[in-house]
Formats: structure tokens, C-alpha cells, sequence
């Protein structure tokens, strides 16, 4: 479970909207909280221009004194929580951050500084999510933010299941928080049905060996949620659903539960895992709604490095 969870921040009211969520997760799991302010060089004094000293100490300043504050209304909740201000580019140093100081958990705003856009994720966060290899929450920056720090409670988790164990590792963290919240706890296995390749239309023949493999996989499906409920110490709800496009019965689900928080592994039984996230994970991020919380499988010496990756490596090692 995570003791340690960090949350940046660039000094925008859109990157708030983090901290309610941090710290409903926090205090369900007992975490200490590091808030993180990364200050970027100016566009304008490019990479070989100086900085003005006296600009660039005010900023730090500034930013220093933005971080206390913050700090310090998280601290008077009662949650244990520490600020660090670091400086060069936000992504790279987040990163750094993460995998030199054991952190479990990075909460982040879909969108800070630089506002709001078409894009569901802004570019920081996408290069945060693919290269921490660690677990993350993203919070829907253009959703309604909860005024008080401390009021927000998740009333409709989801999880949605394949029968993997993979895709169970989720389980103890949607549990943990579903019961600090008194939640309803969805359990949710969508039974793709099986496609056949036939260039003709299909034979009755065909159809009936469809339906047979989708009802023979639906019947697993319902017998491994059931055996699962048993096991959970809350009570939860579950649904197995037949559909030939299992995100899109996601997203169409979730509206229609009213689904406030979307937890699932980063992998599952079709995932390849030498990538940081399976298909349906990534289809969650660029078009989900609600604050998704995905926990990472995988270990970062599992996830296989990109070509690009690697030659800027190379590249930096000479």
C-alpha cells in the first residue's frame, strides 16, 4: 500500500484541484504527502542566456513561500506532509524525484500553468505517466473541484476486472479506499465476444460457435467475480457485461453509475508487459472522464526502454 505519496504542483489554481484527492487517498492509506514545485528556466533567456539573479531569486522565493502555504493548510488537517522546490525541467525532475526517494503514488492534475486544451492530458503529464513507471492518479483538471480540502469522499469506485491476476492487483487499494469512504465497490468484467476472420458473411455454423465461446467465457467471468466478492471483507456489487468493445462499455458505465473514481491495474491479461500501460489503460487516460487511479504492476526494470531512450543515452554517456 502507499506510505508515500507526492504531489506537484506549479503554482496554479488548475494544479489544485489535486489536493483533495491526495489527501482522501492519503488518509485512507496512512501517507505522508510531498508536495514538489519544479522552477523551469524562461523560454526567453534560452539554453545559453543567463537568468537575472535577482528575477530568478525572487521567483524562488515566491515559490517557496506558495509551497509553505500549502504545506502548511495540509498540516493542519493533521497529515503528515513535507515540501521540496527543485529546478530545471518539471518532467525530467519529477521523475529524478520519484525514483530516488521511495514514492508509491504520484497525484497529478491533467493540466496546470500552461491551462486547459483539447488534449485530455497536458505534455508534462503524458511524459510523467509514461517514464515513472511508478503508480499514478490523474485528476480531471476541467472537473468541479471540492472547496474543502478535507470533504471530498468517493462514493462510486470501479474496477474493472479480466480474470487475470494481473488486473486483481488493483483490488487491495480500491478495497482499502472504498472502505474508508464508504463506497459502492463496482466490480466490473466486460467478455469481449471473439472475432472471426471470414471474408464472406458468416455461417450458422460460425455464429453458434461464437455465441457458445462468449457464453462458456461470460459464465467464467461471473463465477470468478462471485468467488472474488466472497473473498472482499465489504460488500460490493459486480457486472459482467457481453460487448464487442469493451472501453467504450467502460466509459458508457461509468456515466451511467455516476462512477467517481476509475481504479484499475496497469496491465491485464492481454497487456503486453514490456510496455508501461496495456491498451485499455491507455484509452482511459486520453478519453476518461473521472479521476483514474492506476496501479503499476510492473517493476521499472521490467518496462522495456524506448528506442528513443536509449540512443539519448548513448548520446549523453559520450
Amino acid at each position: 500500500m502507499f506510505d508515500h505519496i507526492l504531489v506537484p504542483m506549479d503554482g496554479s489554481s488548475l494544479a489544485e484541484c489535486v489536493l483533495p484527492h491526495a489527501m482522501a487517498v492519503a488518509r485512507a492509506c496512512g501517507a505522508q504527502v510531498t508536495l514538489l514545485r519544479v522552477l523551469e528556466r524562461p523560454q526567453a533567456a534560452g539554453p545559453t542566456r543567463s537568468v537575472d539573479p535577482l528575477d530568478w531569486h525572487i521567483r524562488k522565493a515566491e515559490a517557496r513561500v506558495y509551497l509553505d502555504g500549502l504545506s502548511a493548510r495540509l498540516q493542519e488537517t493533521g497529515l503528515r506532509t513535507e515540501s521540496t522546490l527543485l529546478e530545471g525541467q518539471a518532467a525530467e525532475r519529477i521523475i529524478e524525484f520519484v525514483r530516488g526517494h521511495d514514492v508509491n503514488l504520484i497525484v497529478l492534475s491533467s493540466h496546470g500553468r500552461s491551462g486547459l486544451s483539447d488534449w485530455n492530458v497536458s505534455s508534462i503529464v503524458q511524459k510523467i505517466i509514461l517514464r515513472a513507471y511508478a503508480p499514478v492518479m490523474i485528476v480531471r483538471a476541467y472537473q468541479p473541484v471540492a472547496g474543502d480540502l478535507t470533504g471530498l469522499r468517493y462514493r462510486h469506485v470501479l474496477i474493472p476486472l479480466d480474470g487475470s491476476q494481473r488486473a486483481e492487483c488493483a483490488l487491495p487499494l480500491a478495497t482499502t479506499l472504498s472502505r474508508s469512504h464508504g463506497s459502492e465497490l463496482l466490480l466490473v468484467h466486460v467478455v469481449s465476444r471473439p472475432e472471426m476472420v471470414c471474408r464472406a458473411p458468416p455461417t450458422q455454423e460460425d455464429i453458434e460457435l461464437v455465441n457458445r465461446l462468449t457464453e462458456r467465457n461470460r459464465l467464467e467471468a461471473t463465477r470468478c467475480l462471485e468467488n472474488l466478492r466472497s473473498r472482499l471483507p465489504l460488500a460490493v456489487q459486480t457486472r459482467v457485461l457481453v460487448s464487442d468493445n469493451t472501453a467504450a462499455t467502460l466509459h458508457r458505465l461509468v456515466k451511467q453509475e455516476n462512477v467517481d473514481l476509475v481504479v484499475l491495474s496497469a496491465h491485464g491479461c492481454s497487456g503486453r508487459t514490456e510496455w508501461p500501460y496495456g491498451s485499455l489503460v491507455v484509452n482511459f487516460i486520453a478519453y476518461g472522464s473521472t479521476p483514474l487511479l492506476i496501479v503499476q504492476d510492473l517493476s521499472p526494470d521490467e518496462v522495456e526502454r524506448t528506442q528513443a531512450e536509449m540512443v539519448t543515452r548513448e548520446h549523453k554517456g559520450h
